[in-house]
């Protein structure tokens, strides 16, 4: 298997960037995967990034090295990891749990799935078209969906959701897939930083008409500029598969002996653990892992 990839992620007009990327892959598979935390509640830097750890550990013990169902993997993953938010939340004492929006893709094969919660979007496009979208968990384009024009308040409010990770309910969870990629097909992954101040149209145009090494970061600084001083914070994880042949980005022969790697990070980093004294990180490491390990058992057993 192999892809080229490019990721980042700006601070627009907030105190802390809260959206969280990155990928992990096997000989066979790849997960990549994105997470934009919600202002509004507490530590959303956080659940975006126990929502990543949460998959990238689940992929980890699941693609041996494929997945034997990847979009039910998905479904359950990202359940478990709400269910991981709303036990970190019971376990730091905390009055309101974190929330995060996740948007998350598997490539395997030639072949592509994807899920999300909330309002963070997945971008396919082919030959210049686009081919598939993701559509907001948003009350905005529930609207839209159903053929009514947001006026007054409703207009104001696209941002508002009814469903992301870490919320009291069981979060709504929509998939597609599998759809047949070919050779030069890309995906983008995205907050709504970038959606929020550019359409459709001209992110299709500058992921079509560039490489993706190119298109990602010049979208995000398009993004950050129309924003202004009140932009939110932009995160774009953009992939191209390359099929078969000689490797030009990443490539999975390229794997050692453990057969497996990631930029997720497996532990809370430093900037997310800010404050809390070396016994708490160790606890949370330890909690998290064993309802991975726990959740995950369950999930494939229902």
């Amino acid at each position: 298997m192999r892809f080229d990839v490019f990721q980042v992620s700006r601070r627009g007009g907030r105190e802390t960037n809260e959206d969280r990327m990155g990928y992990s892959y096997t000989r066979e598979a790849g997960l990549f995967a994105l997470a934009d935390g919600m202002g509004g509640h507490p530590e959303g830097e956080v659940a975006a990034q126990i929502a990543l750890q949460t998959l990238a550990a689940l992929f980890q013990q699941d693609a041996r090295p494929v997945l034997d169902n990847p979009q039910q993997f998905l479904l359950d993953a990202i359940v478990i990891a709400h269910q991981q938010l709303l036990r970190y939340a019971d376990t730091k004492g905390l009055t309101d749990t974190p929330r995060t929006t996740v948007v998350a893709c598997i490539l395997q094969g030639n072949q592509a799935w994807w899920a999300h919660c909330g309002d963070s979007r997945l971008y396919m496009v082919r030959n210049g078209k686009l081919i598939a979208r993701t559509r907001d968990h948003s009350y905005s384009e529930l609207q839209e969906a159903l053929g009514r024009a947001a006026t007054g308040h409703d207009a104001v409010n696209r941002n508002v959701l009814f469903t992301c990770l870490g919320s009291p309910g069981k979060p709504m969870v929509d998939s597609q897939g599998p759809l047949i990629v070919e050779p030069g097909d890309r995906l983008l992954l995205c907050s709504d930083g970038l959606w929020g101040n550019m359409e459709d149209g001209e992110i299709v145009t500058q992921l079509a008409e560039q490489n993706i090494a190119h298109a990602a970061p010049e979208l995000v600084e398009q993004a950050l500029r129309r924003g202004g001083l009140r932009c939110d914070n932009v995160t774009v994880l953009a992939v191209e598969w390359e099929g078969e042949g000689e490797p030009s980005g990443e490539s999975t022969q390229n794997l050692g002996n453990e057969g497996y790697a990631s930029t997720i990070q497996g532990a809370l980093d430093a900037e997310l653990v800010a404050g809390m004294d070396d016994e708490e990180i160790e606890r949370s490491v330890r909690e998290i892992n064993e309802v991975i390990r726990q959740s995950g058992r369950r999930a494939h057993r229902q």
